[in-house]
């Protein structure tokens, strides 16, 4: 029975102690965030006159609605995108029968051990003579179709009963139809779960924006960001943690939200082959 107790005691403080160390620097940059322009950065851990005046003044003195306009923008396209491309080629992979499909399975997954440092070049390259950069669009071609999605995808719909197909095509419902009226909604859970992940990736995404944006009116949070901790009086590290909190809270809340949906689309796709 003591074994019992001590084995959950010790089970609770291990989930303690990483709780500490995940949420841990959201909290303490939460708390300089909130410290007002009486107090210093490190007199206490804990704000006493809290107050949110750096973020109204992070917000308005650094160009921060543009930056947040953009990065929605950016977002709004490529989280749709994502989904209609990846889940058609998915179910394109799982369902149709054609010569060579498992080679080109075999190159998607491929390309998903390709670092991206690797064809930053030449996709660099490609939006210019495109004409894509300093564009929306252009920030999103990352993420338009990713082959993680499409795999993601693919591995979902292998789980759905090829009889309930069956049933549609025999109604007469095309496979354009079966796709959409039958299979999508079979997999919502699938479809949350990449959506959460591609909107994460889309707004916290740093290096291709800052390569194909040379324009301050096309910069995303996480460029603006970067720029406000060189043009704040040698990096106020008040109104920066402001800025990252004002940052942060939107993929919280979407995660928080559909976290259920979440997970249980990260477990129905995950293993089928």
């Amino acid at each position: 029975m003591k074994s019992k107790v001590g084995k959950k005691v010790f089970v609770y403080l291990v989930m303690v102690g990483i709780t500490l160390v995940t949420i841990g620097p959201f909290m303490y940059t939460l708390f300089i965030a909130l410290k007002s322009p009486g107090q210093g950065i490190y007199d206490g851990l804990l704000p006493t006159e809290p107050t949110i005046t750096n973020f109204i003044d992070a917000f308005n003195k650094a160009n921060f609605g543009t930056f947040l306009w953009n990065t929605i923008i950016v977002t709004g396209i490529a989280v749709p995108l994502n989904i209609l491309f990846s889940s058609l080629a998915g179910y394109a992979l799982s369902r149709i029968e054609f010569k060579g499909r498992g080679i080109v399975l075999t190159i998607i997954i491929s390309t998903m051990t390709v670092p991206f440092q690797l064809y930053m070049a030449p996709l660099f390259q490609i939006a210019g003579d495109l004409g894509l950069r300093n564009t929306h669009l252009g920030l999103t071609v990352l993420q338009i179709s990713t082959a993680f999605g499409i795999y993601f995808m693919r591995q979902a719909f292998l789980n759905i009963p090829k009889e309930l197909e069956e049933s549609a095509y025999l109604d007469g419902a095309n496979r354009f139809q079966v796709w959409f009226k039958v299979a999508m909604p079979l997999v919502k859970p699938t479809i949350i779960s990449l959506a959460i992940y591609t909107f994460t990736f889309t707004w916290g995404d740093y290096l291709w924006p800052l390569i194909n944006t040379t324009e301050s009116s096309m910069y995303t949070l996480s460029i603006g960001l970067a720029q406000m901790s060189q043009n704040f009086d040698g990096g106020n590290l008040k109104l920066i943690s402001a800025a990252s909190i004002l940052t942060t809270i939107p993929s919280l809340l979407i995660f928080i939200w559909l976290q259920k949906h979440f997970i249980s689309g990260v477990t129905e796709g995950a293993v089928k082959g």
